[in-house]
């Protein structure tokens, strides 16, 4: 029998939680749909996502 161990990756939410006119949180640059899939995204989706994909679009709008 394998046993997988999944690692518990904490949300990037910041208690902001209001999409900005780019369709964007304010507070974790995720879209609706990614923040609304984040409770079934994969350990590997969602470290894509905090160690690529926000840092990104945090850049973006600065």
């Amino acid at each position: 029998m394998t046993v997988v161990f999944q690692r518990a990756i904490p949300t990037p939410c910041t208690g902001v939680c209001q999409l900005g006119p780019d369709g964007l949180c304010d507070g974790c640059f995720r879209t609706g749909d990614e923040i609304a899939s984040w409770s079934c995204m994969s350990d590997d989706q969602r470290l894509q996502l905090m160690d690529e994909v926000l840092p990104e679009r945090e850049a973006r709008r600065a």
